[in-house]
């Protein structure tokens, strides 16, 4: 099926504008020869922009950007399409390429301010603290500012251990079902239910170019069982999470769990390397394992216009995929690309944990 606009072209052409520190860039944009922007629900969000490096410069011929005037590393960058930001983060690395046939190329590297957490690795303990007292403890040794909306108890002692900070919160969130993304320099950590918003509606042939979806029972499982041990009771945990944990984000879907159990019986797994010292810890971490399993079910690559709404922790409404696909999908991974042949389009990765009733 062709785009929206009846031909082959799957994108409309567009520019984005590039501001270093603050200060729009218009030669930077006219000489953008190719840009991406990744974000997930991991967090750290990066960007990747190639630029003519071959011009005039004080009326001679040569190149541009040597002179680390312009770009340089730490510097801020800002990526908007018209009055949207796609992206802001700081310049973390600078790569030259130099083609046969072709002028010289610039590639800019950046990431968020994640980029802090992701380079600090620590070996140390947490007592009588919240998950949501461990993140605002991460956001003040990094200055940020904390946003932080979860539930859970509080641990009696939580060990980083020569993990870097970023891959330590990532740790926590997954635990309690939270997700992580920074706003300048505000760390946001959310539980997966309050992310999001009002779903975006997309129609495939109607701003929703190319779409590709999969339903695969490889991954589901039929129930997600945690151990551990009371040190205080001196007693044996365990917690079992089952379809129930799933049912309200269903939407009136057919489960891939429910298939899996009616088509190949019970297929039940066990979270090994979690050592839960209380029963709520336990129920947590068994819970969320069974909750990302079952949300990877329906997997879907679209391809879109740009729009600065589509964003990870979006739910969009699609519809126009037939009565198995069409239906509520959660963003996980978003790619802006950019190029000279096809312009600006959005690429997205979206995830449900059920289809349609046939």
């Amino acid at each position: 099926m062709p785009g929206a606009n009846g031909s082959g072209t799957a994108v409309r052409v567009s520019r984005p504008t590039i501001a270093i520190d603050g200060e729009d860039k218009s030669a930077l944009a006219e000489g953008l020869l190719r840009m991406m922007i990744v974000e997930t629900t991991e967090g750290l969000y990066r960007m990747e922009t190639t630029i003519g490096n071959w011009g005039t410069v004080n009326s001679q011929i040569g190149y541009l950007y040597f002179d680390r005037r312009t770009l340089d590393f730490g510097k801020t960058v800002k990526i908007k399409l018209a009055s949207d930001s796609l992206f802001e983060g700081r310049i973390t690395g600078l790569e030259a390429n130099f083609p046969e046939g072709r002028s010289p190329e610039l590639t800019v590297l950046a990431e968020d301010r994640f980029q802090d957490l992701r380079m600090k690795r620590r070996t140390r303990t947490f007592e009588n603290m919240s998950d949501s007292d461990i993140a605002n403890q991460i956001a003040s040794d990094h200055s940020l500012t904390p946003n932080v909306n979860i539930s859970g108890s509080t641990h009696n002692v939580v060990a980083q251990v020569n993990q870097s900070d970023l891959a330590f919160l990532r740790e926590r969130a997954r635990n309690v079902d939270a997700e992580l993304w920074m706003e300048g320099s505000t760390l946001n950590v959310q539980s997966h239910s309050s992310r999001g918003g009002q779903p975006l509606q997309l129609t495939y042939g109607q701003g929703l170019r190319e779409f590709r979806v999969l339903a695969d029972l490889s991954l589901q499982r039929t129930s997600f069982s945690v151990n551990g041990w009371d040190v205080a009771g001196k007693s044996a945990i365990t917690h079992e999470a089952t379809a129930s944990v799933i049912s309200s984000e269903l939407n009136g879907d057919v489960s891939g769990v429910s298939i899996l159990s009616s088509k190949f019986g019970d297929r039940k797994d066990a979270v090994a390397h979690s050592v839960p010292l209380t029963s709520q810890e336990a129920q947590d971490a068994a819970e969320s394992y069974f909750k990302l399993s079952a949300r990877r079910f329906v997997i879907g690559h679209g391809v879109v216009e740009t729009d600065a709404r589509i964003q990870v922790g979006r739910k969009t409404q699609i519809s126009g995929l037939g009565p198995l696909f069409s239906g509520t999908y959660y963003l996980t991974e978003v790619r802006h690309l950019f190029d000279g042949a096809l312009g600006i389009r959005t690429e997205f990765t979206a995830q449900r944990p059920g289809i349609g009733q046939a």
